[in-house]
């Protein structure tokens, strides 16, 4: 449990104890329970909210409830990201901008365009609504471990997530992302468009990856989690949710 609790106090604000224990990779394989953990707190927090405002004004709430019980961690990747990959520079230039804690005009749009699509999806959903916001967060959560063994760390020089690439990631390593998929399919086999969502939208960004840099970063990691639930909740919004 030292691990799962590690990766608590690494990805989110919500209170696990304190330790100085830190097993970079050992917490890895932790990330998609701890995303169902913020699903399961957001499932909750939208049955609350749905009590007192309409489905568009809960949407919003469950969007900064993500936010707040994240740190916004993931969404300062994606802004440092988005500043880096679109500056139409150098590779070791992009990776410089993205070190820059500075927000650029790319990096507003970035987050703006992802919350803004969170919102939207959440609103659609109807049908499957609870079980789609305790699923979603896991499925981006799982995103990241796929960038993580298909890509290099972009700064082997040194960098804060260089930890987490001091070995790569075995197939067992993957078991939250299989759990996920597992009890998706068992409590709703209409989600099939999730589980094919969640694998065409990790394939897509690591090609990105692959083809922009060759590499990828923390930044680049919170980036993945940000844009494949952002794209997963707007899948799950199709038909309105079934």
């Amino acid at each position: 449990m030292k691990n799962f609790l590690a990766a608590i106090r690494f990805i989110t604000i919500l209170p696990a104890g304190k330790s100085d224990y830190f097993d970079a990779v050992g917490m890895v394989p932790w990330f998609p329970a701890v995303g169902l953990l913020l699903g399961v707190g957001l499932a909750a927090f939208d049955h609350a909210a749905a009590r007192f405002w309409n489905p568009p004004a809960a949407a919003v709430l469950d969007v900064v409830f993500l936010a707040v019980m994240t740190g916004a961690f993931h969404i300062d990747g994606l802004a440092d990201t988005a500043d880096g990959i679109f500056s139409h520079r150098p590779k070791d230039r992009i990776l410089e901008i993205m070190k820059d804690s500075r927000i650029g005009a790319m990096g507003v749009v970035a987050v703006a365009s992802v919350l803004a699509v969170k919102w939207a999806g959440i609103s659609g959903i109807s049908e499957n609504r609870t079980l789609l916001l305790i699923l979603v967060p896991a499925y981006a959560r799982g995103a990241m471990l796929f960038g993580m063994r298909a890509l290099e760390y972009g700064r082997p020089q040194g960098g804060t997530g260089l930890p987490f690439f001091s070995r790569k990631l075995r197939a067992t390593d993957f078991w939250g992302v299989l759990a996920t998929v597992a009890l998706s399919l068992a409590l709703g086999r209409g989600l099939l468009a999730i589980n094919v969502g969640f694998f065409l939208i990790s394939a897509a960004l690591i090609a990105y990856y692959r083809k922009r840099l060759g590499c990828v970063t923390g930044d680049m990691l919170g980036a993945m989690a940000e844009v494949t639930e952002a794209g997963l909740f707007l899948i799950a919004a199709m038909g309105g949710g079934r």
